[in-house]
């Protein structure tokens, strides 16, 4: 199946075409901003081909989406390290690596409809909304899936849905997915996820406790699920019912 690739324009874009600002200012801010999408290029050259990554598909989205874009102002500048970074409330964006590992880890399709559970800072959702037809984000902290909805608005992904709740129990109501992600970790698979899974659909998500967790993925094959573990890894804990069970 051909892949298509969506683009997203950029606010700064629109007011560069509609000549707001003067001539220095309007220069500054595309010097800023080479800078900022050579910085990203050379971040997916050595962090995440230069580690094995090789999905076309996941490569090209890694370049297309604007990582500082994601982050607090404070911080813009540390966008391309590998390394998680804070974004507020006691979460962080997950290094660039592991981002780009889950997301060819699920093998997607342009026509793909994929739920996240753990929206975070919004960077995740927009990567694979680069690549899938749609997608499903839960976050469970208010704060932080309002600020990424207003993010994912802005920069125009129109195809990345974000819900405010728990996301233990998915998204029935737009199920069944092609592909799942968690980006937090149960200490258990949520079983309402494996049922919203399509046959065929692969199911990636950090397992285990806070200490170790290991990156699983689980691909369902009608009623039976094919297990696969593919690296340990370090993510903050599922909250809510997870916790709770």
């Amino acid at each position: 199946m051909r892949r298509v690739f969506r683009v997203p324009l950029l606010a700064w874009a629109l007011c560069l075409a509609a000549g707001c600002g003067g001539a220095a200012e309007k220069e500054a801010r595309v010097n800023d901003d080479a800078e900022m999408w050579r910085r990203l290029n050379a971040m997916v050259d050595s962090q995440i081909e230069g580690r094995g990554v090789s999905d076309p598909a996941t490569l090209a989205a890694m370049r297309k989406v604007p990582r500082w874009e994601f982050v607090p102002a404070g911080i813009k500048d540390r966008a391309f390290e590998d390394n998680p970074l804070a974004i507020g409330e006691g979460q962080t964006i997950s290094q660039p690596y592991i981002v780009a590992y889950m997301t060819e880890a699920l093998k997607l399709e342009a026509d793909d409809k994929v739920l996240e559970v753990g929206t975070g800072s919004g960077y995740q959702a927009a990567i694979l909304g680069v690549i899938a037809a749609e997608v499903y984000t839960i976050e469970i902290v208010p704060p932080l899936a309002e600020d990424a909805r207003a993010t994912l608005e802005r920069l125009g992904y129109d195809n990345v849905h974000v819900l405010v709740g728990d996301g233990y129990r998915g998204w029935p109501e737009e199920a069944p997915f092609d592909a799942i992600i968690v980006t937090c970790a149960p200490d258990h698979v949520p079983q309402p996820l494996l049922n919203q899974l399509a046959d065929g659909g692969r199911l990636v998500l950090p397992l285990g406790g806070r200490y170790p967790q290991m990156l699983k993925c689980y691909t369902r094959r009608g009623d039976t699920f094919e297990e696969e573990n593919l690296e340990p890894v370090l993510f903050v804990p599922m909250t809510g019912e997870a916790q709770e069970k």
